[in-house]
C-alpha cells in the first residue's frame, strides 16, 4: 500500500496548483491523473483546463478602470441571486496573487509592446479584465506550464509523484475521516487496482459535460469527483445549474466533445445572427451579445426554434485578423471540416461547465473530515446559478492553492492504517448513449417536471452491474450525478440562472437559496437540508 500526506485526484489547474504547492512545502503528494499527462502529445487531454479558450478574469493592479468590488458585483449579477458573497470576495481578491504564482511557474500571457498584459472583455463583465495567452489558447498555456513545473518538481524531489491513466474508484474511510483512495490504473492494455493510504484527499476532477450528447468538455469529464464525494458521505449543492455555453461549434450529427467558439470573439466585435439575418440579442438584454451566458444561450435556442434552422451564426466578417487573434477557434473549425461562409461561424448552445458540485468552505474543506475539493468539481458559492465568463481558471488557481494550504495545515494528522478500501463492486449504470439522449432531451436548457421524472425513473431502474473497467466507473459516476441533477432540478420549482423550468418560468424569491443533497442508504441523492441564503456553514 502506497502512503502519502496528500492524494490529489485530477491534474487540471486546481489539482496541479495544489500538488505543486503542497510538495514544495515538504508534503508527500501523489497525483492520480486519468489522462496521459505531459507526454500526451496529440491525444485528447483529460482536463477541461487544457481546452479553456477565453482567459482568466482577474483584477490587475495597474488597471484603474477595475476593482475587486466591481468584479464581485459582476459575478453576483451573473449568479442570479445564489452567489455566496464571502467566498466570492475571497477568491476574486486573491486573483492577482494566484496569477502571479502561475507566471512565476513560467506561464506566458499575451502582452502589448510595453509589456503590459493584454485584456479582453467577455459576457457579463463591465470592463476588459480577461487576460489571455496565445490569443485563445489560455487553458493550454496554463495546463502546459503547470505540467512542466510538475515534471521539474518530480525530477528534483521524491515528494511528488504522478500516476497517469489512473482512475480513483473510492474514498477510503476510517474513524469517521478520510484514510486514502482506491484506484484503477491501465497499464499495457490491462487494468490493476491499487490503494494509497493518506489522511487528506483533494478531489479536483473537473465537471460532467458527458451527461449530454454534445459538450465542450473532453472525454474525461464524467462527474467522477462528485460521485466519489457522494459515496463518501459528502454534501453537494447547486447541481441543477449546468451552464450551456451559447456558442459551441455546430457540426451536423456530431456527438461527444465539440469545439468551443470563445466568448472573447464577441468581446472583440463578433455578433450573433439568426438564419434569417436578424440579430439574436436585439431587445433581449442591455448588454446585448455580451449578456451573461444563460441569457445568450436561451436567446440562441429561441432563434433556432423560431427559424427552424439547425443553428445560428457568429458573424466575424468585421473582425480584423480573426485567425491570428483566435488560432484555437480557427483550428477547431478547420479540424471539424466546417465551412465559414461569408464570415459566419455556425454555432449552437452546448453543455459547458457545472455551477455547483461538492460543497466546500473557503479552504476547500468538504463536509467529510480530510476530504477537500477544488475547481469545477467543487461548489464554493462563487458561481451561484450561472458562471461569469473566465472565472473558472481563476477559481482553480486560487482554490487549488487554498486546498494545498489546508493539506499543509493537516501535516502530522496520522493516517488510519489497514483500512479496507471501499471499492464499489456493483453500481447502477444506465448505458451512456441512453443517458445522454435522456439528459439532452429532458434536462437541458428547458426542463419540465414530467421530463425530469421520466429521466429520474430511468436512472432508478438502471441495471446494477460490476465495475471492472475505467468505462464502467465513468458510466456509474455519470448515472449517479445525473440522478443528483434530476433531484435538484425537480426540487427547484422556478427558473433561475442556468436552470429553466418551462412549467415554472418565473423566478421565486422564496427559492433564492441553495439546497444540499447527500446520498441516502438506498444510494439515491436526497435533500439534506435547505439553508437560508447562498452560503453554507460547514
Amino acid at each position: 500500500m502506497n502512503r502519502a500526506d496528500l492524494v490529489v485526484v485530477g491534474a487540471g489547474v486546481a489539482g496541479l496548483t495544489a500538488a505543486l504547492r503542497a510538495a514544495r512545502a515538504g508534503l508527500k503528494v501523489i497525483v492520480l491523473n486519468k489522462g496521459s499527462g505531459a507526454e500526451a502529445g496529440d491525444v485528447e487531454r483529460s482536463t477541461a483546463t487544457f481546452y479553456a479558450q477565453g482567459g482568466i478574469a482577474v483584477v490587475l493592479p495597474d488597471n484603474p478602470e477595475d476593482s475587486v468590488a466591481l468584479h464581485v458585483a459582476d459575478t453576483m449579477t451573473a449568479g442570479a441571486g445564489l452567489v455566496a458573497v464571502g467566498p466570492t470576495e475571497a477568491i476574486v481578491g486573491a486573483g492577482w496573487t494566484a496569477v502571479s504564482a502561475l507566471l512565476a511557474d513560467g506561464a506566458v500571457f499575451d502582452r502589448d509592446a510595453g509589456g503590459r498584459l493584454l485584456r479582453t472583455r467577455e459576457g457579463g463583465h463591465s470592463v476588459r479584465r480577461i487576460i489571455h495567452a496565445g490569443g485563445d489558447a489560455t487553458g493550454a498555456q496554463v495546463q502546459r506550464s503547470l505540467e512542466r513545473a510538475t515534471v521539474e518538481a518530480i525530477a528534483a524531489s521524491n515528494d511528488l509523484e504522478c500516476l497517469n491513466n489512473a482512475t480513483a474508484t473510492a474514498i477510503m474511510m476510517g474513524g469517521g475521516s478520510v484514510a486514502g483512495v482506491a484506484y484503477l490504473i491501465e497499464v499495457g492494455g490491462s487494468c490493476r487496482r491499487g490503494v494509497i493510504n493518506a489522511p487528506t484527499v483533494l478531489l479536483a476532477t473537473g465537471g460532467a459535460g458527458h451527461l449530454y450528447s454534445a459538450t465542450t468538455n473532453p472525454a474525461g469529464a464524467t462527474g467522477d469527483g462528485i460521485a466519489l464525494a457522494l459515496r463518501a458521505g459528502a454534501a453537494v449543492a447547486d447541481l441543477e445549474f449546468i451552464q450551456f455555453h451559447p456558442t459551441m461549434l455546430y457540426v451536423a450529427g456530431a456527438r461527444g466533445r465539440r469545439s468551443l467558439v470563445s466568448e472573447a470573439l464577441r468581446g472583440e466585435g463578433a455578433r450573433l445572427v439568426a438564419a434569417d439575418g436578424t440579430a439574436v440579442m436585439a431587445g433581449i438584454h442591455p448588454m446585448g451579445d455580451l449578456a451573461p451566458r444563460d441569457v445568450v444561450a436561451r436567446a440562441v435556442a429561441a432563434a433556432i426554434e423560431r427559424t427552424g434552422a439547425d443553428c445560428v451564426y457568429l458573424d466575424i466578417s468585421g473582425m480584423p485578423d480573426f485567425e491570428g487573434r483566435f488560432p484555437t477557434v480557427s483550428a477547431g473549425i478547420a479540424a471539424a471540416g466546417v465551412e465559414v461562409t461569408a464570415g459566419q461561424i455556425p454555432v449552437v448552445p452546448g453543455a459547458h461547465y457545472l455551477c455547483g458540485g461538492i460543497v466546500t468552505d473557503e479552504s476547500g474543506r468538504t463536509t467529510v473530515p480530510g476530504l477537500l475539493a477544488a475547481g469545477e468539481a467543487a461548489r464554493t458559492g462563487l458561481h451561484g446559478a450561472n458562471r461569469l465568463a473566465s472565472n473558472s481558471l481563476l477559481e482553480g488557481l486560487v482554490m487549488g492553492a487554498r486546498a494545498a494550504d489546508e493539506a499543509i495545515g493537516r501535516r502530522g494528522v496520522p493516517s488510519v492504517a489497514d483500512v479496507a478500501p471501499i471499492i464499489p463492486q456493483a453500481q447502477r449504470v444506465l448505458p451512456r448513449c441512453m443517458l445522454q439522449e435522456l439528459m439532452s432531451h429532458h434536462v437541458g436548457l428547458h426542463r419540465t417536471a414530467a421530463g425530469l421524472r421520466r429521466v429520474a425513473a430511468a436512472l432508478r431502474e438502471a441495471p446494477v452491474v460490476p465495475l471492472r473497467t475505467r468505462t464502467d466507473q465513468e458510466d456509474a459516476a455519470l448515472t449517479l450525478v445525473a440522478a443528483g441533477v434530476c433531484a435538484a432540478a425537480l426540487a427547484r420549482t422556478e427558473s433561475r440562472g442556468a436552470h429553466s423550468r418551462a412549467d415554472h418560468p418565473e423566478a421565486d424569491d422564496d427559492q433564492a437559496r441553495s439546497a444540499t443533497f447527500v446520498l441516502s442508504p438506498a444510494g439515491e441523492p436526497v435533500p439534506a437540508a435547505a439553508f437560508a441564503g447562498p452560503g453554507l456553514a460547514l
